[in-house]
């Protein structure tokens, strides 16, 4: 339930265009929904501007189709996170205007248009090439949340000269993820270099005393530039929404 459809409700109600009884039908789920494998939370649009977002790993496929179907009842858009291609797969036999973006692993279906945040521009930077899926998970949440995106991708310390390349694209942005991996000291780097709010994404990426992301989620907690917030190791999607909560509250 949003805004609009709430005051849409009210609205016909006051007007007697809608009745009591089917007001209350329309009511009865604001707050949750019990499907009994999940509770749906109904009023996180009204809360938060956003409705739940379901993260789809180690969920069945039945129950995310449950959830997808209540979710759409409310006339909300989908966004599924951590979505294998096979789960993919069989939601898009059900859902037709399901749209999968594999290296993201994230699954979205717009049944309204979003609107769009207007002179806020979120920049995207990965390190690596292979921190790209996790710099996608950002991108594709932070397009579906209607932020403007841009990304550059592959420019890490091993080659730092090609960071201030984009020097001028780095002094546009109004806010600026970093996701990087090994040591993990791009985002430092990146805040050093800008006023701007640099969120960092430590990665999984890399060797043994990578230790799956903690040394870079170290790095970047201990970075001696003022402007750097982090997020989770591998947490594209948090890195998003925080960037759009910055944006929608400016």
């Amino acid at each position: 339930m949003n805004k609009e459809k709430l005051l849409n409700i009210l609205t016909l109600l006051r007007d007697k265009n809608l009745s009591i009884d089917e007001a209350f039908k329309q009511l009865k789920n604001l707050s949750f929904e019990n499907l009994g494998y999940a509770h749906v939370d109904h009023n996180r649009s009204l809360r938060k501007g956003v409705a739940e977002v379901v993260f789809g790993e180690g969920k069945k496929t039945e129950y995310i189709i449950g959830i997808i179907k209540a979710i759409l009842e409310k006339k909300e858009n989908i966004i599924v996170t951590r979505l294998s291609k096979v789960k993919a797969k069989k939601i898009s036999k059900v859902f037709k205007e399901a749209f999968y973006d594999e290296t993201a692993r994230i699954l979205t279906i717009e049944k309204k248009k979003r609107k769009k945040i207007k002179g806020k521009k979120l920049l995207i930077i990965s390190a690596g090439t292979s921190d790209i899926p996790v710099a996608k998970e950002s991108e594709v949440t932070a397009k579906f949340l209607g932020c403007e995106v841009e990304t550059i991708f592959d420019v890490g310390i091993a080659g730092i000269h090609r960071l201030f390349f984009y020097k001028d694209k780095i002094d546009e942005a109004d806010v600026i993820i970093v996701v990087a991996g090994m040591e993990g000291a791009l985002p430092g780097i990146v805040a050093g270099i800008t006023s701007a709010p640099v969120i960092g994404v430590p990665t999984s990426v890399g060797y043994g005393t990578g230790l799956n992301g903690i040394t870079p989620l170290f790095t970047m907690l201990n970075s001696c530039s003022s402007n750097v917030s982090v997020v989770n190791i591998d947490n594209g999607f948090g890195a998003a929404y925080f960037a759009y909560s910055i944006f929608s509250k400016n």
